[in-house]
């Protein structure tokens, strides 16, 4: 969209151009480049030079959707100035000075607050984060921090709740995303997780206040949201054989589309069709593991390739004897099918001992953040 406008501040009286000028304003729509952009407003000959002098500082085919760009004009069509929002905080700018367009980014520091938030959760994680007047980013930043210790697919009850003191970044006092989750709490029954964030010489990730890393080898599930249709069997009516077999995995439900994550560092063993499973693939892990997952839709890596934990490997599909989109996660010890809900999975290597006077002092003073009471929602200003 584009809109007629008033000179903006970075046309101010300082500026070289003291003409009357022509200034228009719009958004970067879908699939648009930068001429379809400015069509109507500079001939290709122009938006050419416009591109080739922005060039060396930023590569104007790069454009996001939805970001604001300015354009003004001479009282002979000719460009005098042009600026486009790379992000939050960087704005590219063009200013015509004779004949010249000199070219710059432009900036901004974001202000850091801090904000408590709490929770009670009566239907979803999602649902209680949205209730405290917050984005979902939150609830998808809260499950990645226990990721390690609760499944949030199947292991989330009402009653639940959580305390989380996090940074908003704002920019002219307008909220732009979250920071870092300095401290978090995740009641579940009489079960009380709680993580720090820490970032040491040596050490940086989130830790239980005894100094154990939350970080575990293996993720609870391969999806982030989702909801288990099957679990492991040692007989299973079949859906579509209609014979009753071991179902040697986990299904989840989720839709076609949604991205299947490796729940551990492995090398992929297998990446391709494997009979009933469909488009599969497989990694092998240290200590004897291997993991599989099945009925992908596509597949994302392939055989050889070395992957980290919560990468993505593809996505949810119905390939295979399926009936609808699911993923069919399994995970072998040592040759042998086991229950992945069922796995205890080690934690990594605690804090160096050199690190924990520091982790303790930062510990004491983030936990300290967390709001009072689950249910209620307070802010304070860092």
């Amino acid at each position: 969209m584009l809109l007629p406008t008033h000179v903006p501040r970075w046309l101010d009286a300082e500026s070289p151009v003291a003409e009357p000028l022509t200034v228009v304003r719009g958004t970067i729509a879908r699939h648009s480049t930068l001429a379809s952009a400015l069509e109507g407003l500079l001939p290709p000959a122009g938006v050419h030079r416009l591109v080739e002098a922005a060039r060396p500082v930023y590569d104007l085919a790069r454009l996001s959707v939805g970001r604001p760009f300015g354009l003004a004009l001479g009282p002979d069509g000719l460009l005098r100035a042009f600026t486009y929002g790379i992000d939050e905080v960087r704005t590219l700018r063009v200013l015509r000075r004779g004949e010249a367009l000199e070219v710059e980014v432009v900036t901004r520091s974001f202000e850091t607050r801090v904000d408590r938030v709490s929770g009670v959760i009566e239907s979803s994680l999602f649902a209680t984060v949205t209730t405290a007047g917050e984005d979902d980013q939150l609830a998808l930043d809260l499950a990645d921090i226990f990721a390690w210790d609760v499944d949030f697919n199947t292991e989330i009850r009402r009653g639940d709740s959580f305390r989380v003191a996090v940074e908003k970044l704002h920019v002219d006092g307008r909220f732009c995303r979250y920071g870092r989750i300095l401290a978090a709490e995740f009641t579940r029954g009489k079960r009380v997780l709680r993580a720090v964030r820490f970032e040491g010489e040596k050490s940086s990730g989130y830790y239980d206040p005894a100094g154990t890393p939350l970080r575990k080898a293996f993720l609870r599930s391969p999806l982030k949201f989702s909801r288990i249709s099957s679990r492991f069997s040692g007989a299973r009516l079949h859906p579509i054989l209609n014979v009753t077999r071991p179902h040697f995995g986990v299904d989840y439900a989720a839709p076609a589309g949604t991205p299947v994550l490796a729940t551990a560092n492995g090398v992929v063993t297998l990446a391709g069709w494997k009979d009933d499973y469909g488009k599969t693939v497989r990694l092998r892990h240290p200590n004897g593991f291997e993991t599989l997952y099945g009925h992908l839709s596509r597949i994302d890596v392939g055989p050889g390739t070395r992957v980290i934990q919560g990468m993505r490997l593809g996505a949810v599909g119905m390939t295979g004897l399926a009936t609808g989109p699911h993923l069919d996660y399994r995970m072998v010890r040592k040759g042998v099918f086991v229950d992945p809900l069922k796995v205890q999975s080690p934690p990594a290597d605690p804090l160096p001992a050199g690190e924990r006077p520091a982790f303790e002092r930062a510990s004491a003073e983030r936990l300290a953040l967390l709001p009072a009471d689950a249910g209620r929602t307070a802010r304070a200003a860092p």
